[in-house]
């Protein structure tokens, strides 16, 4: 697997992290269940549903993590004075919007 480089990190307590890596390991099994329906041929529209329902749990798990960011990450640097976190937020923002 590859190596994921992140230029900050952020400890997560155990309720977070167990419910993001939960999330993270349904939307892997839903991937795996595409690639079955491609390998035995299954007509189009039934994989379409199926990527659908990817796109959505992929929306919700970034949903929960934003909404962590926010309250967390963004909030406590706020108070430590660092603005550059607002353009930084306001950059994440728009790539999760394209």
């Amino acid at each position: 697997m590859e190596e994921v480089c992140c230029h900050k990190t952020k400890e997560r307590n155990e309720e977070e992290y167990r419910k993001l890596i939960h999330r993270l390991n349904r939307i892997e099994g839903q991937i795996r269940g595409i690639r079955g329906m491609v390998e035995k041929n299954c007509y189009c529209t039934d994989i379409l549903v199926q990527v659908a329902a990817v796109n959505a749990a992929l929306n919700a798990f970034n949903r929960e993590l934003l909404s962590d960011h926010i309250k967390t990450c963004v909030a406590n640097d706020m108070r430590e004075g660092k603005e550059e976190t607002i353009d930084e937020l306001v950059a994440i923002l728009q790539k999760l919007m394209k």
